[in-house]
């Protein structure tokens, strides 16, 4: 029995759910030409589901059966058969669509399955290899849907997905201390003279607020090397892309501002300060001709070198 086309409710389902989950993305996913804006919410919404699936699931049990279905599912997506939810089978029109490979779903995974153990970040290649694998990976998937292929696009794209998971682990270190994961970099909470308890004492203390200044600090660099790369998408495509960064930017610029505090409140951009940098980023890909041309941009070496340490191809 030939089984219906749901293309558009599944469609329909994806958007509904960025909608919901991640309001800053779909703002920023309203600018995208229709058919790269479609498949950018089935791979959010993929990826979003894989995250929530681990991320609050009432037992260690449950999370644990939770990624298997969503690791078997994969499996469907890569051998053509059958998918159950509609952001797997959306998902699945993408990686036919645009011949994504299957190690970046992959380590996206990798990532998730971070989260279902106890989660310590050792130092900072640790904290950029499950950044890469949280959303450095979403990044070079984003730019393949965009119709990039070629290794500085991947790369810049890397970054910036990068550069936005720093930006989340900045605002939400008191949100996960309450779920006993620290991704703060142990060798920097140690140098500022404290310890993963500190964090789990749910205080901004100086030496969480010291780690926590390094992350945004370290986002900066990946977020200029990102921003840098965006003249190399499509012009259509430059404004969201453009757009989503400054959303993220200003949310650990916030953080920053209360010297670190990631803890005693989360930090957000309001409304209105979202329409003014969306205005800003529309300006910038129309007048700012770094955004607009293929010119020189930095050297990516000091940031990847990193990366391929730590087992990342580039």
């Amino acid at each position: 029995m030939r089984r219906p086309d749901t293309a558009a409710a599944d469609l329909a389902a994806c958007h509904a759910a960025i909608r919901l989950r991640s309001r800053s993305f779909y703002a920023a996913s309203r600018l995208l030409p229709a058919p790269v804006r479609n498949a950018a919410a089935a791979t959010y919404a993929f990826c979003r589901a894989a995250d929530d699936a681990v991320d609050d699931p009432g037992s260690a049990d449950v999370a644990r059966a939770r990624y298997a279905a969503t690791r078997a599912r994969l499996d469907r997506v890569y051998r053509g058969e059958f998918v159950e939810r509609a952001a797997g089978r959306a998902f699945a029109r993408v990686v036919r669509a645009h011949g994504i490979p299957r190690q970046e779903p992959e380590a996206l995974l990798d990532g998730m399955a971070q989260d279902l153990e106890l989660v310590r970040i050792a130092d900072e290649d640790a904290l950029l290899l499950y950044c890469y694998r949280a959303a450095g990976v979403v990044g070079r998937m984003m730019a393949r849907i965009m119709g990039r292929t070629d290794a500085d696009a991947l790369g810049r794209a890397v970054h910036l997905g990068i550069a936005m998971q720093l930006t989340n682990i900045a605002r939400d270190v008191g949100e996960d201390a309450q779920q006993h994961r620290v991704y703060l970099p142990a060798t920097w909470l140690a140098e500022a003279g404290g310890s993963a308890t500190d964090v789990l004492a749910l205080r901004a203390l100086p030496s969480v607020r010291g780690a926590t200044r390094r992350v945004l600090a370290l986002a900066e660099a990946y977020y200029a090397s990102g921003i840098a790369g965006i003249g190399l998408l499509p012009a259509a495509c430059r404004p969201a892309i453009l757009s989503a960064a400054l959303l993220y930017r200003a949310i650990g610029r916030r953080v920053a501002a209360r010297d670190g505090d990631g803890i005693t409140a989360r930090a957000r951009v309001t409304t209105a300060h979202k329409a003014a940098l969306i205005a800003v980023a529309a300006a910038r890909c129309t007048f700012d001709a770094r955004l607009r041309s293929r010119a020189t941009r930095p050297d990516l070496g000091p940031l990847n070198e990193p990366l391929r340490r730590i087992g990342v191809a580039l």
